[in-house]
């Protein structure tokens, strides 16, 4: 972990599961639990967090950033700006800022928070067990500084990727936070099927969880590319050749780019709903 980051007091608003999973990582990684500090709406929630994980529990967003170097927006985006509002003075050009919520571009954020060094970051679901894909945006693409911040606050909950526009974080938000449950709804079908065919649905889940790990591993493992490994498991003529031939035949990938394009259309529509 950074020296620099081991120094700064870095504030939590909101106190859901990103924000438990990111304090879990930022405590396993070195940094003290007296520079770690929460808020959130439900003081019921907050104090379970500060048994917990020892942390600081704030009484008020004002009190959090006031206290914090880095402040890290984890409210759901519905509740976020009206959050932000009452205390948007309080940020200024000491403060980073880092906003987990998604739907809400950099340039609606840098209303409310007109004064702070400022991120977007999309972290998925696997995030909460250190496999995650995180996405992140700078408000300033030459402030490395924040670059190398943003960089290790998140290391501990996955693979960290910077992107250049709101677009390309847009890709991020629906391949892999989005494309989580897309991949889980296909694991669904897969796990089905192997029921109908006379498993118990707990020898189908593991047998369908087991096929998508192994398949993951090999190709992180592995030199060729991903269609040199499914080429490496079809025979002509063979089983796997003639599954694959109808999936073809059926447009999968037409139906799985139309879902792809229908998240990002409603990952606008998010933006547009929030005022």
């Amino acid at each position: 972990m950074n020296p620099f980051l081991k120094a700064q007091k870095i504030g939590f608003l909101g106190a859901g599961n990103m924000a438990q999973a990111m304090i879990k990582g930022l405590i396993e990684g070195g940094i003290p639990v007296r520079n770690i500090y929460a808020s959130n709406r439900s003081q019921g929630k907050l104090q379970k967090l500060v048994e917990i994980y020892s942390i600081q529990g704030a009484s008020s967003n004002e009190e959090l950033i006031d206290a914090c170097d880095i402040i890290v927006l984890a409210i759901k985006p519905q509740d976020l700006l009206s959050a932000l509002e009452p205390v948007t003075r309080a940020f200024d050009s000491t403060k980073i800022v880092i906003s987990v919520a998604a739907g809400i571009p950099m340039r609606q954020l840098e209303k409310y928070i007109s004064g702070g060094r400022l991120a977007r970051v999309m972290p998925n679901t696997p995030s909460l067990i250190g496999k995650g894909v995180i996405g992140y945006l700078l408000n300033d693409e030459k402030d490395n500084a924040l670059e190398s911040t943003v960089e290790d606050l998140f290391a501990p909950l996955g693979k960290v990727i910077k992107v250049s526009d709101e677009d390309q974080f847009e890709a991020v938000t629906v391949s892999c936070s989005s494309g989580t449950g897309f991949v889980f709804e296909m694991m669904m079908y897969w796990q089905d099927w192997i029921e109908e065919r006379g498993f118990s649905p707990e020898e189908a889940r593991q047998m369908t969880i087991e096929t998508f790990v192994g398949a993951s591993a090999l190709a992180a493992q592995a030199r060729e590319g991903i269609e040199d490994l499914q080429a490496r498991v079809t025979s002509k003529k063979g089983v796997t050749a003639a599954g694959l031939q109808s999936m073809r035949e059926l447009e999968i990938e037409r139906a799985l780019r139309i879902s792809f394009e229908k998240a990002a259309m409603r990952n606008k529509e998010m933006g547009r709903e929030i005022k």
